[in-house]
């Protein structure tokens, strides 16, 4: 069952119900890994019977699609509010304080690091996960230009495109040093981050922007 078929006065119950499912997969494959994990085991989690499920959702993957979104509507949300405030720049930079904390959360970390390894090998979760990076590029790349506008700096698309890969990089990178290392200093993190931010931001970025006009 799609929301489109839903109507719409059971759309509060059927959002609930999506939400319960969504928790109880999330702590399956946490727990059990994407493959692990099946309808039966999030069924029970979830306290609904596995049909129930399937009106909802298809299969797992689709349970994991709903996931996905549901992160790629929290970072564009997030991405707005800097945006929108007085001070993108110092906007962003205390926001980074909350990037740097949800990717070094082990089980949030391990959950994004289940979905990016199926993605490397199921071509479908390769579609949902790229696409959703796509989008969420596009709105960090928008925050990114408007911040550097701000500081008086006019880039060009490939700057742009190469600083939001690098700030991209960066908190995903935390996904992995939370595994490796997970007792890493949280707050030394948080200040370099917010120091590396600052930087990037504020300094130029093209060489040939540095050289005098004769």
């Amino acid at each position: 069952m799609t929301a489109d078929h839903i109507p719409p006065a059971d759309q509060p119950r059927a959002e609930a119900r999506r939400a319960q499912i969504l928790e109880a997969a999330v702590a399956c494959f946490r727990a059990h890994g994407f493959h692990g994990a099946s309808i039966a085991q999030i069924s029970k989690t979830a306290g609904m019977s596995a049909g129930h499920i399937y009106h909802y959702f298809e299969n797992k993957e689709a349970i994991i699609a709903a996931i996905v979104e549901r992160d790629l509507e929290r970072l564009l949300t997030l991405s707005a509010e800097m945006r929108s405030a007085r001070d993108v720049l110092e906007a962003m930079i205390e926001r980074a304080a909350e990037g740097v904390r949800d990717n070094l959360d082990p089980e949030s970390a391990g959950l994004k690091l289940e979905i990016v390894a199926e993605a490397s090998r199921n071509p479908r979760m390769a579609e949902i996960v790229r696409n959703a990076d796509k989008l969420c590029a596009a709105s960090l790349a928008e925050t990114l230009r408007t911040m550097r506008r701000n500081c008086g700096h006019h880039d060009d698309e490939a700057e742009i495109a190469g600083l939001t890969e690098v700030l991209a990089a960066m908190f995903g990178g935390l996904l992995v040093r939370s595994v490796r290392n997970p007792g890493l200093d949280q707050d030394m993190v948080t200040r370099m981050f917010q120091r590396v931010i600052r930087f990037l931001v504020t300094e130029t970025l093209s060489p040939a922007a540095e050289k005098p006009v004769h």
